[in-house]
């Protein structure tokens, strides 16, 4: 009976192992994926409501070795900058470019072909009243997908060739990748055709026409999340923003900031950087229509 059992036991045994190795033997390969030049990131960052800097998400650690890349200024200063993504027009960008002549503020337009073909007159107008008409691509292109050099030139020296044709001078040489989508190919081809990469550390959702957010919860938010050094991406499509941007300003100035011009960003060495999941932070993109 006792070498019955044993005899039982080992046969169990052997039955548990042959199961375990045929279960070793149908589990799917795991594939480490390395970054490699061509993978694709998305912007992104925690924001904060204290006053403080966001938690910028580093999450492609060679982001740090491109000095031609900013998003961020001093934590020690009261600057801040103001741009637009503008990627068609609804009649609320002449609103915005009179509420800044009225307060002698600088910002930055991030335009794009359709744009700037379809408005010619607004691009003129931004460039004579001192603001930075820059680049958003031709076609609004994913630029982490390029494969040549040939290829972002297409896409940024093309919309760049547009805009000497109607303002008759060189376009500024700073570059908002649409999406936020980047990979470290562009950021090489960028840097050695002299481009200045800017992304930002305040977004909110404003882009789409339909779903805009109520004017006092959006300038609350604004506000709330406005901090030293931040470039600050908002849409000129939105009617909020029309609405609100004047007493925005004004908050903005009566708290102490200066509104300043990109040429007068740093680079963000002193910006706080680590590399969390980003299923631990709140996303802050550009809107894919703009």
């Amino acid at each position: 009976m006792k070498s019955n059992l044993i005899i039982t036991s080992c046969a169990v045994a052997l039955v548990f192992l042959a199961v375990a190795l045929v279960a070793l033997t149908v589990q799917p390969a795991v594939t480490t994926v390395s970054h490699t030049e061509s993978s694709s990131y998305s912007w992104y960052f925690k924001p904060r409501e204290d006053g403080r800097q966001p938690v910028v998400a580093d999450n492609a650690a060679f982001l740090s070795q491109y000095d031609n890349v900013r998003y961020l200024g001093s934590p020690d200063s009261q600057d801040l900058f103001l741009t637009f993504d503008v990627g068609y027009e609804n009649g609320n960008t002449e609103k915005i470019l009179d509420i800044l002549k009225e307060k002698k503020v600088p910002a930055a337009f991030f335009v794009t072909g359709h744009y700037m073909e379809s408005n010619p007159d607004l691009i003129k107008r931004m460039e004579a009243e001192g603001h930075l008409v820059c680049n958003h691509t031709l076609n609004h292109k994913d630029l982490s997908a390029i494969s040549s050099q040939e290829e972002f030139a297409a896409e940024v020296d093309g919309l760049a060739a547009k805009y000497k044709e109607i303002v008759g001078k060189e376009m500024p040489k700073y570059l908002r990748p649409p999406e936020g989508k980047y990979c470290e190919r562009m950021l090489k081809i960028a840097d050695q055709e002299g481009y200045t990469v800017v992304f930002w550390s305040f977004a909110y959702k404003d882009w789409l026409n339909d779903e805009q957010p109520d004017a006092s919860a959006a300038m609350e938010k604004i506000l709330k999340r406005t901090h030293p050094g931040a470039v600050l991406l908002l849409h000129s499509n939105s009617a909020t923003n029309a609405q609100i941007l004047g007493d925005v300003i004004d908050k903005w100035q009566a708290n102490g900031y200066t509104l300043k011009s990109l040429d007068d960003l740093p680079a963000p060495a002193a910006a706080s950087q680590v590399s969390p999941s980003p299923s631990s932070l709140t996303a802050q993109p550009a809107a894919s229509g703009t």
